[in-house]
């Protein structure tokens, strides 16, 4: 096929030249364009699927070829499920917002506690917008904000939490229905055997296989100005703060509390100082209710005040290990498991489920 002539010869073509330009458009639109916004448009998501007792389980339904996740030192646990949406882990600083603009991405949806830095993502030329949700599912008014988010803002669209494992991809499946029309079996496949989504959170998983999607005419009624921060206080925001504190000292015990090159500025003690404080907090706020009837679990304050002791013994044990006391690495690693034991049964009671 001819070139097509420079456009200021274009104007002298007639109708014949016309229709070959107009030829030539169309057999470049076959030969892998993206898909458009216009073309999501009459995107229908699948019905909720019918009969299904273990959504986890029916995850496994649909075999999906083995795929290893892209993994850099800024940027985590990728994986690019459609050309509209991506599903990884929170990027790290400016060099995980580039990499992230790199992909063509125009949206990052943060699903985490944590207030994302919307300014340095604004740097590179990407909008943020912000959607906390929780292990043990999504909330209608959450994926009210999500499906809206979907409809509604320039895609390509990357999704996370922390680490792009477990609420992460499930928001990234709401995507999935909402703007593919992908089928429901294959988000699930997606979410279990691609992103590693535990079975832990059935929730999650339920949400994709069994809850409608909102329609487009009450996405287009609902009023939302998709902050790129969502603001809370309280027992939550505590709790924002333990669980980064607990990941970077696991991180560090898997090292034997040795320092991580690729992330220097993490210390041991320093971590569990602060994983301390932060649930010295939480036993200071009013609304640490755990049960949805409202009622406090009696259980839940010493869960929270062994924990705060126990992070407190362990940073005096990684100062001891600083001073190369004999015994005192062994000494922190107990005082670990014992908080992550203490974490493990409050989730499995208050978060999970």
């Amino acid at each position: 096929m001819s070139t097509p002539a420079p456009l200021p010869l274009r104007r002298g073509l007639g109708l014949l030249g016309l229709l070959g330009l107009v030829w030539g458009a169309l057999l470049l639109a076959g030969c892998g364009a993206e898909p458009t916004r216009e073309a999501e448009a009459g995107v229908v998501p699948p019905p909720p699927l019918e009969g299904v007792e273990s959504a986890y389980a029916h995850a496994a339904t649909r075999t999906l070829a083995p795929r290893a996740p892209e993994d850099h030192a800024d940027l985590h646990h990728v994986y690019r499920l459609s050309p509209n949406i991506y599903s990884g882990a929170e990027p790290h600083g400016e060099a995980g917002l580039r990499r992230i603009a790199a992909y063509g991405v125009r949206t990052v949806i943060s699903v985490d506690g944590k207030a994302p830095d919307a300014e340095a993502a604004a740097r590179h030329g990407l909008r943020y917008v912000h959607i906390p949700i929780q292990y043990k599912g999504i909330r209608p008014d959450e994926l009210l904000r999500l499906v809206k988010a979907f409809r509604e803002l320039e895609g390509p669209f990357y999704l996370h939490c922390f680490h792009g494992v477990h609420r992460g991809p499930a928001a990234a499946a709401v995507g999935r229905l909402v703007l593919d029309g992908a089928a429901r079996e294959q988000a699930l496949a997606e979410m279990r055997q691609y992103c590693g989504t535990s079975g832990k959170y059935e929730g999650l998983y339920r949400v994709i296989a069994s809850v409608p999607m909102p329609g487009p005419a009450e996405t287009a009624a609902f009023e939302y100005d998709f902050p790129a921060v969502h603001r809370f206080g309280g027992f939550r925001q505590a709790m924002v703060g333990v669980s980064r504190h607990f990941d970077h000292l696991e991180a560090l015990a898997g090292r034997d509390w040795a320092a991580d090159p690729e992330h220097p500025d993490l210390n041991a003690e320093a971590e569990a100082r602060q994983m301390a404080q932060a649930f010295a907090e939480t036993l200071t706020c009013g609304d640490r209710l755990c049960t949805e009837s409202g009622d406090h679990d009696p259980r839940f304050d010493g869960w929270l005040t062994q924990s705060h002791e126990l992070s407190r013994l362990l940073a005096e044990d990684l100062r001891a290990l600083a001073r190369k006391e004999e015994g005192a690495a062994a000494r922190a690693s107990e005082r670990f498991v014992a908080v992550r034991r203490l974490c493990n049964e409050c989730h499995v009671q208050h978060r999970n489920e």
